[in-house]
C-alpha cells in the first residue's frame, strides 16, 4: 500500500514537470515575438527622420551673396532654400511615413547684400532668379505710351519706367498715368546730358533736379537711376549712391530707336533673355507693335516680368517644389 501510494506521489511530480516544461516553451515564443513585432515601432522614428536628413542633404540650396563680377559689375544676393528637418519631421510622423510633399522649407538669408557692396552699377538680377525686368526710359514718345501701358494692363506685367526730369514737367498726365497703373519709377536724369563728360556739380543738379520733379508731381522718391544713353562714369554711381539710387544698365538692348521691324524685334530681344535679364526698350513704334509678342515668348521661359526692385531683392521665386508652409 505505501509503495502505491509513493508511486502515485511520484507520478505526480513528473507530471507536474511535464507541465511546466510545456508551458515555459509556449511562453518563451510569445515573449520572443513580441519583442520582434515591436523592435520596428521603435526604430521607425529614427529611420523616418533619416530619410528627412537625405532629402535635405539632396534639397538644400544655400544662399548667393551678392558680389561685384568682373563682367556684369554688381550682381545681387538670392536667397537660399533650407529644409526643415524638425518641421518637416513633425508633419509627418502622425503618419508614419516619408511624404516630400510634406517637406517644410525656409528661406535662408545670404551673408553679404546688395547694399553691402561699394557703389558700383548694376546690369542684371541674380542668374538663379526666373524672372526679368523691362527698362522702359523715356525722355520722348508720348504717342506710344498709351499702347504700351494697355499691352502691359492686358498681360499683367509691371515695368519699371525710368523718367526724365523736364519730361515729367512737360508731361505730368501721361506721367501720373503711368504711376496709377502701378508702374515703378525711377530717374533718368533732367535733360539727357553726357554724364561720362558732365562736372560733378552738374551730375548732382541734373539728379537733383529730377528728383524734385518727380515729387512735385508724382510724389516719388526713386531709389533707381538710369544714366542717359547709357553714359556714365564712377563719379555718376556715386553721386547717384550718395543720393540713395542704385545705377541701372541692362542686359539685352532692343535697339528699338532703331525702328526695327516689331515681330522681328520681339522675337530677337527675347531669344537673349534669361534669368535676371534687365531689358532696355523706349516709348516706339516698335516697342509698341512688338511688345505682345516678346512678353508672349518671355513668359514660355517660365520667366516672371516684373519690376527692377522686385528683381534685385533677394526673396525667392515660389514654386510648388519649395512650399515654405
Amino acid at each position: 500500500m505505501k509503495k502505491h501510494w509513493m508511486a502515485t506521489i511520484l507520478f505526480i511530480v513528473v507530471l507536474l514537470l511535464f507541465v511546466q516544461k510545456e508551458l515555459s516553451l509556449d511562453v518563451v515564443p510569445y515573449i520572443h515575438d513580441k519583442d520582434e513585432s515591436a523592435a520596428p515601432a521603435a526604430s521607425s522614428p529614427s529611420s523616418l527622420f533619416e530619410q528627412v536628413e537625405k532629402a535635405a542633404d539632396s534639397l538644400n540650396e544655400p544662399p548667393v551673396d551678392a558680389v561685384v563680377d568682373k563682367v556684369w559689375k554688381a550682381v545681387p544676393g538670392y536667397n537660399g532654400k533650407m529644409v526643415d528637418t524638425k518641421a518637416s519631421y513633425e508633419k509627418m510622423k502622425r503618419d508614419g511615413s516619408f511624404d516630400e510633399r510634406k517637406l517644410v522649407f525656409e528661406e535662408v538669408s545670404p551673408e553679404v547684400h546688395l547694399e553691402d557692396l561699394p557703389p558700383t552699377p548694376v546690369y542684371k538680377g541674380n542668374a538663379q532668379k526666373p524672372m526679368v525686368s523691362f527698362l522702359i526710359n523715356v525722355s520722348w514718345g508720348e504717342d506710344y505710351l498709351p499702347s504700351i501701358l494697355k499691352t502691359l494692363r492686358e498681360e499683367k506685367v509691371k515695368a519699371t519706367f525710368f523718367l526724365e526730369g523736364r519730361w515729367v514737367q512737360k508731361n505730368p498726365k501721361l506721367a501720373k498715368m503711368i504711376k496709377e497703373e502701378g508702374h515703378e519709377i525711377g530717374s533718368h536724369a533732367y535733360s539727357h546730358p553726357d554724364l561720362s563728360t558732365s562736372s560733378r556739380a552738374r551730375i548732382k543738379e541734373e539728379l537733383q533736379k529730377t528728383n524734385e520733379a518727380l515729387a512735385a508731381v508724382l510724389s516719388v522718391e526713386p531709389r533707381l537711376f538710369a544714366p542717359p544713353s547709357g553714359s556714365f562714369n564712377q563719379e555718376t554711381v556715386d553721386i547717384a549712391h550718395d543720393m540713395g539710387m542704385y545705377t541701372i544698365l541692362w542686359t539685352v538692348d532692343t535697339i528699338d530707336w532703331k525702328n526695327p521691324e516689331p515681330m522681328d524685334m520681339a522675337v530677337k530681344t527675347a531669344s537673349k533673355v534669361e534669368n535676371g535679364s534687365m531689358i532696355l526698350m523706349h516709348p516706339t513704334a516698335s516697342t509698341a507693335g512688338g511688345l505682345k509678342e516678346m512678353i508672349r515668348i518671355i513668359k514660355e521661359k517660365n520667366l516672371q516680368i516684373d519690376t527692377v526692385t522686385h528683381l534685385l531683392d533677394e526673396t525667392r521665386m515660389q514654386t510648388t517644389s519649395s512650399s515654405t508652409n
